[in-house]
C-alpha cells in the first residue's frame, strides 16, 4: 500500500459524528424513528458512546506513523512538526468557533451571569482547560461539544514522548498505561457518587489511546502483507460482527437510564468488585459507560481494523468522495451543531404551537427541528472549513507556522 491514507476510516469516522450529533439533537427534539417496527430509540440514548470510537480513530492514526516508521527502520515523526500540524489543524476553524459563539450568541443573549463567569469561561476555552471546571465544562454557554477536542489536545501534548517510550519499552509502557486508567476508573468508582467531572477526563480515556496504538501497530504489519482473498471475507465477517456487537451493546448501555444500581451487566460486575451504591440518585449511566469503556473500544477496534481489509463493496461504502468530504469538515460541524441546535430551540426555531414541542411529541415541528438542526449546522461546517479554516491554513503555510 503505496498511499498512507487509509479512505476507509473516512467513512467510519462519519457515521461515528453523525451519530453523536444525532444523539445530541434526539436530546432537543425527542423524536425517535424507527424502521418499521424497529425503534432506533436505543441507538439514540446511548448515542455519546460513539465519541469513545473518534477517540480511538485518533489514537490509530496518531501512532500510526511510529508503527510504520519501526516497522520500516525510518525516523521517528518529529516532535516539533507534529505539534505544529496539530496547531494548523485545530486552532483555526475552533478559535473562530469560539469568537462566533460569543461574540453572535453570549453577549447579545446575555448568556453569562456575570463578568467574572465570562472571563472564566472564555479564558479557560482558550487554553483547553474548560474541562477542569463544571461550570465550564458542563455549564458552559460556549458549545458544550468541544470537551472532546481539549482531551484531545493533552494527548496531543503527550503523545510525542509516550510513542517513543512505548516503540522502546511497549510491555512496560502498556502496562503503566493501563496501571493508571484502571487505577484511576477504579478510585472514581469506589469513591465518588457524581462523575461528570472524571467519565470523560484524558485520564479515564487511557485505555482506548492504548487500544487506538496497538491496533496501529497490527495495521502497520497488516498493510504489508500479500492480500489475499479470504482476508477480505474473514475481515468483512469481523466488521459485521463488531458491528452487531455494537448494537447489542448500545441497546444494554441504553437501557442503563432505567437500571437499579444493581441490575444489568455492569451491575453485576460492580457488584462482585464491591462497588454498588444503594443511592437513588447515584450516576448509573456514566458509572456503566466507565465499566464498559474497554469493550466498546474492543468492538471500535474490531470495526477499523477490520474496514480497510474488507471486501471491495463496504470498502467503497466507507471510502468514497463522499466520505471523504464529510472527514473533512466533520471536526468542524462536531464543534458547531450543538451550539446551532441549542440555539435554535432559544430562539423557538422552527415555530411551535406547544411551549416545550419535544414533550408534547408535536409533530411536524420535531421533524422539522431535527432536519434543521443537521442542515444548518452541515452548512456551517462547510463555510467555516472552507472560507475560514482553509485559507488560514493556507497563510499559516506561507509563513512557515504550523508546517515542518
Amino acid at each position: 500500500m503505496k498511499n498512507k491514507w487509509i479512505p476507509e476510516l473516512d467513512g467510519l469516522r462519519a457515521l461515528m459524528i453523525f451519530l453523536v450529533s444525532w444523539y445530541h439533537i434526539w436530546q432537543q427534539s425527542w423524536l425517535t424513528p424507527a424502521i418499521g417496527k424497529y425503534s432506533l430509540d436505543y441507538l439514540l440514548r446511548s448515542g455519546y458512546v460513539w465519541v469513545d470510537g473518534t477517540v480511538l480513530l485518533s489514537a490509530f492514526l496518531l501512532f500510526l506513523p511510529y508503527a510504520r516508521a519501526k516497522r520500516d527502520g525510518g525516523p521517528l515523526p518529529d516532535p516539533r512538526a507534529f505539534y505544529r500540524r496539530r496547531a494548523r489543524k485545530i486552532l483555526p476553524g475552533y478559535y473562530f468557533i469560539l469568537a462566533l459563539t460569543f461574540f453572535g450568541i453570549c453577549l447579545p443573549w446575555g448568556l453569562y451571569g456575570s463578568p467574572q463567569y465570562m472571563v472564566k469561561d472564555v479564558a479557560t476555552h482558550l487554553t483547553f482547560t474548560f474541562p477542569f471546571f463544571y461550570d465550564t465544562y458542563v455549564a458552559t454557554p460556549l458549545g458544550a461539544a468541544s470537551w472532546t477536542l481539549a482531551i484531545e489536545t493533552y494527548a496531543y501534548v503527550l503523545f510525542p514522548w509516550v510513542a517513543r517510550a512505548a516503540l522502546k519499552k511497549p510491555g512496560r509502557t502498556v502496562a503503566a498505561l493501563l496501571l493508571i486508567c484502571f487505577g484511576f476508573r477504579t478510585w472514581c468508582l469506589w469513591s465518588l457518587t457524581e462523575f461528570n467531572l472524571v467519565v470523560n477526563q484524558l485520564i479515564n480515556f487511557l485505555d482506548v489511546y492504548v487500544m487506538g496504538g496497538l491496533l496501529a501497530a497490527a495495521y502497520a504489519r497488516l498493510e504489508k502483507r500479500e492480500r489475499k482473498a479470504w482476508i477480505g471475507w474473514a475481515a468483512t465477517a469481523v466488521f459485521l460482527l463488531a458491528f452487531w456487537g455494537l448494537l447489542r451493546m448500545m441497546r444494554i448501555q441504553a437501557a442503563s437510564s432505567v437500571y437499579t444500581a444493581e441490575s444489568g451487566l455492569a451491575g453485576r460486575i460492580a457488584g462482585w468488585l464491591g462497588m454498588q451504591r444503594g443511592d437513588s440518585n447515584y450516576p448509573i449511566i456514566q458509572r456503566n459507560q466507565m465499566i464498559y469503556r474497554p469493550i466498546f473500544a474492543a468492538l471500535f477496534g474490531s470495526l477499523l481494523l477490520s474496514a480497510p481489509l474488507s471486501l471491495w463493496p463496504l470498502r467503497k461504502l466507507l471510502g468514497n468522495p463522499v466520505t471523504r468530504f464529510l472527514g473533512g469538515i466533520s471536526m468542524n460541524y462536531y464543534l458547531i451543531h450543538q451550539t446551532v441546535m441549542v440555539h435554535m430551540r432559544r430562539i423557538g426555531f422552527p415555530p411551535s404551537k406547544a411551549e416545550y414541542p419535544n414533550q408534547a411529541g408535536e409533530q411536524p415541528w420535531q421533524t422539522q427541528y431535527t432536519l434543521l438542526a443537521f442542515g444548518i449546522s452541515l452548512l456551517l461546517a462547510i463555510l467555516i472549513t472552507y472560507l475560514v479554516e482553509k485559507p488560514v491554513q493556507r497563510w499559516m503555510d506561507r509563513r512557515k507556522i504550523g508546517t515542518p
